[in-house]
């Protein structure tokens, strides 16, 4: 049950082609944003259509992995943990940001 915890599954689109950076110790860190999309009818009926957008962290071999296999558009299949930090930005204003730490990835196919 310990692996409940803090535990994230989601499919969805990939908004961007995957950022990469690479460290001095050869480590590499990839960012990409994520829309999930979530359908229903309201009280009139009406199909309404909400995307959900989700910011990605993915660290080391996997970072490669984005890096070589993915592009803007890609439909894939992600878990992992939720990870919450804060930063002054320059305004001096406490900015708090929330991403997904991907432990593991599929891709599921090319562009909807």
């Amino acid at each position: 049950m310990n692996s409940l915890r803090n535990s994230v599954r989601l499919v969805g689109n990939l908004g961007m082609d995957p950022e990469v950076k690479t460290f001095d110790t050869n480590k590499k860190l990839a960012r990409v944003s994520l829309a999930t999309k979530e359908t229903y009818k309201n009280n009139k009926g009406e199909k309404i259509t909400e995307t959900q957008w989700h910011n990605l962290v993915i660290w080391g071999a996997q970072a490669q992995l984005v890096e070589d296999l993915l592009k803007k558009g890609d439909e894939i299949a992600i878990e992992g943990r939720i990870a919450n930090s804060n930063y002054t930005d320059k305004d001096g204003n406490k900015r708090y940001v929330s991403e997904i730490v991907v432990n593991e990835f599929l891709k599921l196919g090319g562009r909807n």
